[in-house]
């Protein structure tokens, strides 16, 4: 995971981000959200043509709120 950055200009009013903008301001290398997506893991996507991919930050916040953990016991088990 990369370290994150400020969000681009376009990126802060619109409430859609492109897997590069996830990659600078989440860290999700757009190669990984890619694998996500083919295994049909990850965040909520949309895809409005073939080939644009777009994601809203509501669901990458709520995507990562639910892998909320304890601690790895229970998944040891």
């Amino acid at each position: 995971m990369t370290a994150p950055t400020a969000p681009s200009p376009e990126a802060r009013t619109s409430p859609y981000l492109t897997p590069a903008d996830v990659e600078r301001e989440f860290g999700f290398s757009r190669t990984h959200l890619a694998q996500m997506r083919f295994h049909g893991e990850g965040p909520r996507y949309r895809k409005p043509t073939p080939r644009k991919v777009l994601y809203r930050r509501a669901d990458i916040i709520d995507w990562i709120e639910a892998s909320a953990r304890q601690g790895t016991a229970a998944e040891a088990s």
